[in-house]
């Protein structure tokens, strides 16, 4: 692969563009591009010799707007994410193709709609082979999804933790008999219980299975019912909308008619103001200011909130209307994503994946310095280490939400939190385009430009 500004290509070996060009010949394939199930991809003629020795053609890729990585995703993302890995290994089962791999990386979104980036995941099937992908998929698809749906087991820590995903040995201990022996929990013992019997059973063993498997009589049928059951399951799944703290609540409730207007206004007037191909919403709740920024004439919008329930809530609503300007993401910015995989390079940090050309701080600053207990100085650093132009809301020492998070908080631990405070903070770094204070006297919103 080469990433460049413009373009990703990918250079293919002699038997992998034989691969691709099985794939290329296939209804299905040119169907799925249309929809934008699969990347949109073409076949260069740019000189394979020039990137690689033993590279037999190049392969040009759509760049994604935003990379995201699925820790970073809502349960149903990730749900809506499996169904596409297997309906795109059903659909090339049936035309003698499969997948070779099946990681939850091969996925990326687009706003709300999942789609495949991996083609070179795709090749020949060949006979007595069963699906390989099969063990990756139940580490990075199926048991996180499990474990949230049976257990209410939030899966993003643990794939943020782990690159290979959740072991057939660890769901299995992360379940009880009970999850295993119940019927509604359709698929925990076959592909959990008897998956982690298995590999207990035959680690460390150098048994052929491949061999196994031919002399057994393996056909494709075998595979193309194992996808087809996997499927059923993954369709069942559902996670049991546990209570998060700010699940049933929005910020904007804690606004007058008069503090909706105006900070509506303000926002859809700064990103209007120019050409917005990239805005960062940073604690975007139920993201209308991420719809507010669209209407303004963003292209793209990247919407961060630490709730997991607020995102799948917001993305079901995007999927719903066919919204594919507006990605919804959840992640603690206190703790955000940090680069990962082969010298920290393979996933780039959240911050780090590509510049905003405006970064909206709404109902943010209050969570990070109250809750996550970040100082006001570092707060601002982090908005200016973007080096974009910044939308930020500073409830002040009276406002309704600031008071209650400050109800258990020992008294006295938060005397620096003040406007006076904040002002001199953004003034070391940025310069102040324009200074609102909302009609309910408790909040201020500025818009700020890095300077320098």
């Amino acid at each position: 692969m080469f990433v460049s500004h413009d373009a990703v290509l990918r250079t293919l070996d002699p038997t992998a563009l034989e691969d691709f060009e099985a794939l290329a010949a296939t209804d299905f394939y040119g169907a799925a591009l249309d929809a934008g199930s699969i990347v949109g991809t073409t076949l260069t003629d740019v000189d394979p010799a020039t990137l690689s020795s033993d590279a037999a053609a190049v392969l040009r890729h759509d760049r994604i707007p935003f990379l995201s990585y699925p820790y970073e995703w809502s349960f149903e993302m990730l749900r809506d994410a499996a169904a596409l890995q297997l309906d795109l290994t059903a659909a090339a089962l049936a035309a003698d193709l499969t997948t070779k791999d099946a990681s939850s990386y091969n996925v990326q979104f687009v706003g709300s709609r999942p789609t495949f980036i991996d083609l070179g995941s795709f090749e020949r099937l060949h006979a007595s082979e069963p699906w390989y992908g099969y063990r990756q998929f139940c580490q990075l698809f199926l048991f996180p999804l499990m474990l949230q749906a049976y257990r209410d087991m939030p899966f993003q820590p643990w794939l943020r933790g782990s690159i290979d995903g959740i072991s057939p040995l660890e769901a299995r201990a992360a379940m009880s008999r009970w999850d295993v022996m119940d019927p509604r929990k359709k698929g925990t013992l076959v592909h959990v219980a008897l998956h982690a019997r298995a590999e207990r059973k035959h680690a460390g063993t150098d048994r052929d299975v491949k061999a196994d498997l031919a002399r057994a009589g393996y056909k494709k049928e075998i595979t193309v019912a194992q996808v087809k059951g996997l499927r059923k399951i993954v369709d069942r799944l559902r996670w049991r909308r546990s209570d998060s703290e700010w699940s049933d609540y929005s910020e904007r409730g804690h606004y007058s008619d008069a503090d909706l207007t105006q900070k509506s206004g303000f926002v859809k007037s700064v990103t209007a103001e120019r050409s917005r191909g990239l805005v960062l919403d940073l604690g975007a709740n139920d993201g209308y200011f991420s719809q507010v920024a669209i209407d303004g004439g963003a292209d793209y919008v990247v919407a961060v909130d630490a709730d997991p329930l607020v995102i799948d809530t917001l993305y079901r609503s995007l999927r719903e209307a066919g919204e594919h300007r507006i990605l919804p993401l959840t992640m603690n910015l206190a703790n955000p994503s940090p680069g990962t995989g082969w010298r920290g390079r393979e996933r780039q940090a959240f911050f780090e994946r590509r510049r905003p050309d405006l970064v909206l701080a709404l109902a943010v600053v209050h969570h990070l310095s109250i809750s996550a207990n970040v100082p006001l100085d570092e707060i601002v650093d982090q908005f200016a280490d973007l080096g974009s132009e910044v939308v930020v809301e500073f409830p002040g020492p009276d406002d309704p939400m600031v008071k209650r998070l400050l109800r258990n908080k020992r008294e006295g631990t938060h005397r620096d939190y003040s406007v006076e405070r904040f002002e001199a903070a953004i003034a070391r770094r940025f310069d102040v385009r324009r200074r609102e204070e909302l009609p309910s006297g408790t909040r201020t919103l500025y818009h700020v430009v890095p300077t320098g």
